[in-house]
């Protein structure tokens, strides 16, 4: 049995005319021999009736108890789900709605960001069985003792990926509003050009530095089984974006470019402390960080001093830890991280003198800098965000197809 796996996001299914377009798309995989699953997010975007942060706007969240919260966030799903099997029968389908838990998705007890645990694909395999295209609600599962859970941020992406992997399924389509991942955002550059192929690897460091095409541990799940993703547009036919292993991939040759693609991460503070011999502080200081859940990003250690980032909304209890501490320290805000992608760049010299020189050409400040093997990390300011991602995107002819 060969099984494909499509998740439609809220946008997918939000009237109408774009649930008819997504049972256009599922029919057509029907039609190509494929047994279907569907992964559903829940209609629509915030300030729709049926979208999940509608729904939370019926409760007070802060008083909530978690259980209960996570009870009522799952109801955007269910419904989308009816929703979309009411529209395939009247096309003469027979589909099957199915919660996470149903589908076999079993989690801690982490209310509201859980941990999937194991899945068992077997009622959603007994009744594909039957002919049936099983639609199954995203973005939620359940403990073992059959407490509704939900799996956080880009939950309905970890669905299908999972799926795809308990199903052994080669390839997940993920559909969405855009044509697929594109060399940089194209609100900010305008000629951006949608990117045919890429690795996982690429795909998490975008997702994780910004982009929100697809969520950052659905690429991982999708790497560790290597199973090929495809970001569509669910309004056109285009063939999208194909994520998979870099090495059977032939756009890697030594002809192609260096840099794929460049994303970025707003609302960063650049936090500067200068150290005056404070012996084992620093680790105490850490410490504390770390207890107030305060996530720290681009992080130099020097002798004579320490540099990192946070999010804008850290600043007053990272002031407070500082002020305690008696740090000497200076806030920068209003920062922005670039970051400048690309599998090839390792080992590759003058990538960090072209950025370096195409920022300076445009009085761009570098506040900070940091690497990894396929990434490049740029702290600036705010104010220079549009600049700094044309002068890179031009500097590295991200705009034209690579031969």
């Amino acid at each position: 049995m060969k099984i494909a796996i499509q998740k439609f996001g809220g946008t997918s299914v939000a009237n109408t005319t774009n649930r008819t377009k997504v049972v256009d798309k599922i029919i057509k995989q029907c039609e190509s021999g494929y047994s279907v699953v569907v992964v559903v997010s829940a209609i629509g975007r915030k300030g729709d009736p049926y979208a999940t942060d509608t729904l939370l706007n019926l409760v007070d969240k802060e008083g909530m108890n978690p259980r209960e919260l996570d009870l009522l966030m799952s109801c955007g799903e269910i419904i989308s789900g009816v929703v979309l099997s009411n529209v395939l029968k009247d096309k003469g389908y027979d589909s099957t709605v199915l919660t996470g838990y149903q589908a076999g998705i079993i989690t801690d007890n982490k209310y509201g960001d859980a941990d999937v645990l194991r899945v068992n694909p077997d009622k959603v395999l007994k009744d594909l069985k039957l002919g049936k295209i099983v639609i199954v609600t995203g973005f939620q599962g359940a403990t073992s003792d059959g407490e509704i859970t939900t799996l956080g941020r880009g939950g309905s992406d970890t669905t299908a990926v999972l799926l795809g992997e308990a199903l052994n399924c080669e390839y997940v389509e993920i559909y969405t509003d855009v044509d697929g991942i594109m060399t940089a955002d194209p609100r900010v550059v305008p000629d951006a050009r949608l990117l045919e192929i890429m690795s996982y690897s690429e795909v998490y460091q975008l997702a994780e530095d910004g982009a929100k095409i697809i969520h950052p541990r659905a690429v991982e799940i999708a790497e560790r089984s290597h199973i090929k993703l495809i970001i569509r547009n669910t309004l056109n036919d285009g063939k999208g974006t194909l994520i998979k292993d870099k090495d059977c991939s032939n756009t890697y040759k030594k002809k192609d470019r260096i840099i794929n693609a460049i994303t970025y991460k707003k609302n960063r503070t650049q936090v500067i402390i200068v150290d005056k011999e404070r012996g084992n502080s620093t680790e105490k200081l850490m410490d504390m960080i770390t207890r107030e859940n305060i996530s720290i990003d681009l992080i130099n250690f020097f002798s004579d001093k320490k540099v990192f980032t946070i999010d804008k909304k850290d600043i007053k209890t990272m002031e407070k830890i500082l002020k305690k501490e008696e740090c000497d320290y200076n806030i920068v805000k209003d920062c922005c991280k670039l970051s400048i992608i690309g599998n090839r760049m390792q080992g590759i010299p003058g990538v960090m003198s072209r950025i370096v020189k195409a920022l300076s050409k445009e009085d761009i400040q570098i506040l900070q800098t940091s690497d990894s093997h396929a990434t490049i990390w740029c702290l600036i300011k705010d104010k220079d965000l549009e600049k700094a991602v044309n002068s890179l995107h031009h500097e590295f002819n991200l705009s034209k197809k690579p031969v």
